[in-house]
């Protein structure tokens, strides 16, 4: 079977949302699906996104379905109503959205909506979302009382502290209806709020890029009851206040360039993958293929209070030993912990097992409190003491930000992330990456500098640890909601390359990302089901990632150079260095074909593409693939124009 371009790109046969270019006064942003994403004046960002959410008693979104869209679209203004209905389970709730922006740069969005049956709810309203590049910008707010309170965005991520059982937000941005802040100097955004309470949490947290401004306080009461027949509606308002001098009209500059400096930042981290989350073991060819990504480790999670983990240890050591690799061994224990590290010890010096990191857990803590940190490395030092012992939480980085855990008897911090707590569609993916070196930044800062690794790095969370109720049973063609089929694509590709861009020029000690094998893997399996249909024939095939981890993995040990993108939502990547040989992975990002200039090259440089002209044939024969000599080209003035297929990735090497 062969694969669609649009399930080559990004898992689906589905066509994306269109976006449509609108113009207030001097402010350029555009429509999609309902929401205004990127609203800016010149090239600074003013506001990100602004859309209306529906979340269920779990903190799932309901998706929205739009009808009756209708525009009026000038050159300098707009008008666009249309009408919405979020329907899934019980919650069947319709809402009419108007958005209007003026020739003078105000924005309105109105929402007004009724509930067509009743429900538990979570948050119905408005979210907006300020860019992370305004940490440490000055601000004011004006409380729903009318005091105004002067304060900055916070510079650090700002930890969503629990009080009371419920989470905080970020103080003092609480009790809001309206908040100024400063866009350039001499111009200030006011945005406004009304129909309900708003306050503000980091969501850097998540490794969202942004500063979101909700409705409905989280120290309420949750999940609610919706009553059929109840109406909701907000408003939200952007002016802009400009001190001095007239606000002007900007062209947008579509030159897109990708530059390679002469720093180097540092070494590569150590890279990983997780276990496979399925029963299968690795069979050779599996073990050959993951021979060619040069992985320094692979994790194994081991359930101490199981004792079946015993074959499962055994074998993953073997694996490890015909791999060449460590092992990161992430050991949860229950509250009779020192009987089974003492039996674990046992097996140790039987098995004999390379390690890299011990990673200690509790199957009932979200953070590892002290005392299992220090009876793990008790014993675990008898075996090897000079095997770093980690720890901090097998969940999200905000589970770790807002701990009062002690750090100083951890050689290693270590926290999971992945892009999906709160926006799912291509683009706010892609937003995510810049955000998590930011987590790094943050961990080193609040653990006094330890090592940071960031484990496992997926792209949909394993576990909702926000449930309120049981998990849907799934239908029989259902994928498991912890499976995102971008991860056979393209697109997944492309993230991939982005976040290893962000993390490798961060200060982490060691990243491990996703599994194996599997849909959450690297690869399939011989064993694979066919869900999706589209994939059945692409058993034992690997993924478009799996050439990004191989293609970083012939630089390992080398170092990571710095590189900046004119536009890292549309292209991206990273440069490593090694024996004065320098490899360049880009990425497209997005759905159209894009033309770049990459600067400071040598005269001649080997490219490879990977795209929709040979996607099939790099999965089906990975190693037939990568045999395939790179085409030589002449970079004029280390300058190289190129030309990449929507999502394309590509490998450029060069001398220094």
């Amino acid at each position: 079977m062969k694969l669609s371009k649009n399930v080559q790109y990004y898992g689906k046969d589905e066509s994306l949302s269109e976006q449509i270019d609108l113009k207030a006064g001097p402010l350029n942003l555009f429509y999609e699906a309902g929401d205004l994403r990127y609203i800016k004046y010149g090239d600074k960002e003013i506001i990100r996104r602004i859309y209306v959410a529906v979340r269920d008693r779990n903190w799932d979104t309901v998706e929205p379905v739009l009808s009756n869209v209708k525009m009026d679209i000038k050159d300098n203004s707009f008008i666009i109503a249309y009408t919405v209905n979020n329907i899934q389970s019980d919650i069947d709730f319709c809402w009419q959205g108007k958005i209007i922006g003026k020739a003078n740069g105000t924005i309105t969005f109105s929402m007004d909506g009724e509930a067509r049956s009743t429900f538990f709810r979570n948050r119905i309203g408005f979210c907006i979302l300020h860019p992370m590049e305004y940490a440490s910008t000055e601000c004011k707010i004006e409380h729903v009382d009318g005091t105004i309170e002067q304060t900055t965005f916070p510079k650090f991520i700002a930890p969503q502290l629990i009080i009371n059982d419920k989470p905080s937000p970020v103080e003092p941005f609480s009790n809001m209806r309206a908040l100024v802040y400063q866009v350039k100097p001499n111009l200030l955004a006011e945005v406004r709020f009304k129909g309900d309470n708003f306050e503000m949490e980091d969501q850097r947290n998540w490794t969202d890029a942004s500063f979101k401004t909700y409705g409905t306080p989280l120290r309420k009461p949750s999940p609610v009851e919706v009553k059929a027949g109840t109406k909701i509606s907000q408003n939200f308002s952007l002016t802009l206040k400009n001190q001095d001098h007239e606000l002007k009209s900007f062209e947008a500059n579509d030159e897109l360039t990708f530059l390679i400096k002469e720093k180097v930042i540092r070494k590569l981290p150590k890279i990983g993958l997780d276990e496979a989350s399925h029963d299968y073991p690795l069979n050779e060819k599996e073990l050959e293929r993951l021979k060619v990504l040069n992985l320094s480790h692979q994790r194994i999670n081991l359930n101490l209070y199981d004792l079946n983990y015993e074959a499962k240890f055994d074998q993953s050591s073997k694996d490890a030993h015909k791999l060449g690799i460590n092992l990161e061994v992430a050991l949860f224990l229950s509250n009779d912990a020192e009987s089974e590290l003492m039996a674990f010890l046992k097996l140790l010096e039987k098995i004999k097992p390379p390690i890299l990191t011990w990673l200690i857990f509790h199957k009932e803590e979200i953070t590892t409190s002290k005392k299992w940190i220090l009876l793990a490395r008790k014993y675990l030092q008898k075996y090897d003491r000079n095997i770093k012992i980690g720890s901090g939480t097998n969940v999200l980085f905000t589970d770790l930000n807002r701990s009062t855990a002690s750090f100083e008897d951890m050689d290693i911090v270590c926290y999971s992330i992945n892009p999906q707590v709160h926006a799912f569609d291509n683009l706010s993916l892609i937003e995510t990456l810049s955000a998590q070196p930011e987590t790094v930044k943050s961990a080193h800062q609040f653990s006094n500098e330890k090592f940071i690794a960031v484990s496992p790095i997926t792209l949909k969370m394993r576990f909702n640890p926000f449930a309120t109720s049981p998990e849907t049973i799934l239908k029989s063609n259902q994928l498991p909601s912890q499976v995102d089929v971008r991860q056979m694509s393209l697109f997944g590709a492309g993230w991939t390359v982005g976040s290893l861009k962000y993390l490798c020029e961060s200060a982490a000690y060691s990243l491990t990302y996703y599994e194996t094998t599997g849909w959450r893997g690297v690869m399939e399996t011989k064993y694979g089901s066919p869900i999706p249909e589209k994939f059945y024939s692409f058993k034992e095939s690997v993924f478009p990632l799996y050439h990004v981890f191989a293609d970083i993995g012939e630089f390992a040990d080398g170092e990571i150079i710095a590189t900046s993108s004119s536009n890292p939502l549309k292209i991206n990547g990273l440069a490593i260095i090694k024996e004065g040989q320098i490899r360049i992975i880009l990425a497209n990002l997005i759905s159209e074909v894009q033309r770049l200039t990459v600067k400071n090259l040598s005269s001649s440089v080997n490219i490879r593409h990977l795209n929709e002209s040979n996607i099939e044939e790099a999965m089906r024969s990975p190693e037939a693939f990568r045999v395939q000599n790179f085409k030589k080209h002449v970079a004029d003035n280390g300058s190289l124009k190129l030309e990449l297929l929507p999502y394309a990735i590509v490998c450029i090497d060069s001398t220094k």
